[in-house]
């Protein structure tokens, strides 16, 4: 029988964990970067979907689905309806900023609520 070479379990249950960190650390970067590119042009006549706005989008919803699925793979308890909002909220978000990127001025509407979108899957996740 092949000896086990694989790390004791609270070694990978550290890992795991620093794993989990680094990808909440980029996920909120990441909010960063799209609620902050808003935010700066926020009393500017003409609005558009900078670089920031549209990565930060991107980088949200690539490290959300990553954090679930080392949610998932700890087997740690996860609120799928909660995961099902937030990236529904995310991907209309990202959607709306990829569509966007390329014109030279949005309408205020539309910018108002990319951000509301933004500072609402903020709400979901604080207070859900």
């Amino acid at each position: 029988m092949p000896e086990d070479r694989s790390p004791p379990a609270t070694e990978r249950g550290r890992s795991v964990d620093l794993l989990r960190h680094i990808l909440l650390f980029i996920h909120l970067l990441g909010f960063a970067a799209l609620f902050g590119g808003a935010l700066v042009q926020f009393r500017d006549e003409y609005k558009v979907v900078n670089a920031a706005m549209l990565y930060g989008a991107l980088i949200q919803i690539v490290t959300g689905l990553l954090l679930v699925g080392v949610i998932e793979g700890a087997n740690d308890p996860i609120d799928n309806w909660k995961v099902t909002v937030k990236l529904a909220v995310g991907l209309v978000a990202a959607v709306l900023c990829w569509v966007n990127r390329r014109k030279d001025t949005i309408p205020a509407g539309l910018f108002g609520a990319i951000m509301l979108l933004t500072a609402g899957n903020v709400g979901v996740a604080v207070f859900w």
